[in-house]
């Protein structure tokens, strides 16, 4: 088969991760998303050793926070971004981080291949034509039984959701199916942050491209204000349900050495 036709290539990486890091670092969802996604994955309670592939590592916020509250996982990452490979290594200088483009086979070395007992690909699917090709490359991290973490976005998409390439949002059936069509065993999905984290989605919606501008400069002492705000009411936001503009999913790679090699192999028709 053809190589998917995937919009990825006019998504400039580089030059989102130097405009928008300022603000990046300020937007409260980050945090929120971490900790549901620190919750699910329950590294306090999971068997030494603990090796963490981050699909979509960005600027290593992710992976600096897991360095630091569990000092003794091993950390890789890989992403698109040379400037957000660049930042996450300087902020976990212990982890190892790979450029690379998630539409293609993983090229790293081959000590990574199987490794990873856990995983995290978080607000990266909405940014593929093809997710499932993504998570199926991806797999070839993964060791059998590993637990991955997924977070995506559901609810309506914004101005600057479409400037930094969102191609859709999802809904909790249509993430459930693309972990399936990617050869994994689902847990469970589920919405999160109703209703204040749906506020704050609105808002950004309603800001229209006027934060496109304001990402790329300094924040607005309104809009700085908000961000606080919005920190503070999300730890009243409803875990799970279906309401939640938040979804977050859990999911495994199989045990079963046939379901992982067909998987493999379809992804290799595929490329």
């Amino acid at each position: 088969m053809n190589a998917p036709t995937n919009r990825l290539n006019t998504d400039d990486w580089d030059r989102h991760w130097s405009e928008h890091a300022a603000m990046n670092a300020l937007n409260p969802a980050q945090a929120y998303r971490r900790t549901l996604i620190f919750n699910a994955l329950d590294l306090r309670h999971a068997a030494a050793p603990v090796r963490v592939l981050e699909i979509g590592s960005g600027q290593g916020e992710m992976s600096s926070e897991i360095a630091r509250l569990h000092p003794t996982a091993e950390l890789l990452g890989i992403d698109l971004s040379h400037t957000g490979i660049a930042i996450a290594q300087s902020k976990v200088p212990n982890g190892h981080f790979f450029q690379q483009d998630l539409r293609l086979p993983l090229a790293l070395p081959q000590r990574f291949h199987g490794w990873a007992t856990h995983a995290v690909c978080s607000e990266v699917l909405e940014h593929l034509d093809d997710p499932a090709l993504c998570l199926r490359n991806a797999r070839a991290c993964l060791a059998p039984g590993a637990t991955l973490v997924i977070t995506v976005p559901a609810g309506p998409i914004s101005a600057f959701d479409r400037h930094i390439g969102h191609r859709e949002h999802f809904t909790q059936a249509r993430l459930e199916q693309v972990l399936l069509d990617a050869g994994l065993e689902v847990d469970h999905v589920h919405g999160s942050g109703f209703p204040f984290f749906n506020l704050y989605r609105l808002t950004v919606v309603a800001r229209g491209r006027r934060l496109i501008d304001d990402a790329g400069g300094e924040l607005p002492p309104a809009a700085r204000a908000a961000m606080w705000a919005f920190s503070r009411l999300f730890r009243f936001n409803q875990v799970g349900g279906s309401r939640g503009w938040q979804l977050l999913a859990v999911a495994r790679e199989p045990m079963n050495p046939s379901a992982r090699s067909s998987a493999q192999a379809t992804g290799a028709q595929q490329s």
